[in-house]
């Protein structure tokens, strides 16, 4: 077996692995919450599945002043409520991650709003179904998000796009 000898360019002369424009470099649960504010007496009465109202909004956020480096916030929050109007659960989770993006400053706002929440978002759904499985009742799916059409949402309200930036 022979020893590969690294060069000025990597080994073998290989070029080395730069990062990309993008890079996801952190993921975690900021905040989570999970209540069942009529529990247990909800379970006895559990008979349909609960209606969903879902709330979602993404805030970005530069860490350091004069670093690519930002804090993408994915926050969802869900209210379950029976038919009768009880509230059976609220779910709220805050799902972030720090990212390194070394790009023009006109294509930030998209990639930021856009682009990071799209790597996000599954693993927040997966979180969720979890969260609402463990509290006893059926787990929340969240459907695929448009997230450009929620950015393009935000911008026709005024809302300011990312903090520090």
């Amino acid at each position: 077996m022979s020893e590969q000898q690294p060069t000025e360019n990597g080994i073998n002369g290989a070029q080395p692995i730069q990062p990309g424009p993008l890079v996801l470099n952190l993921q975690y649960t900021k905040d989570l919450s999970f209540e069942v504010p009529g529990a247990p007496d909800i379970f006895l009465n559990l008979q349909e599945q609960p209606r969903l109202d879902v709330q979602l909004d993404v805030n970005a956020r530069r860490l350091q002043d004069n670093q690519p480096v930002y804090e993408v916030a994915l926050q969802v929050r869900t209210d379950a409520k029976l038919a009768d109007g009880r509230t059976a659960f609220i779910a709220e989770l805050t799902y972030c991650g720090i990212f390194t993006v070394s790009m023009a400053q006109d294509m930030l706002e998209p990639v930021l709003l856009v682009e990071c929440p799209r790597l996000l978002f599954p693993f927040a759904r997966n979180i969720l179904a979890e969260v609402s499985r463990d509290g006893g009742f059926p787990p929340v799916l969240l459907n695929p998000i448009d997230f450009v059409a929620l950015w393009q949402s935000r911008r026709a309200q005024g809302v300011p796009p990312v903090a520090n930036a």
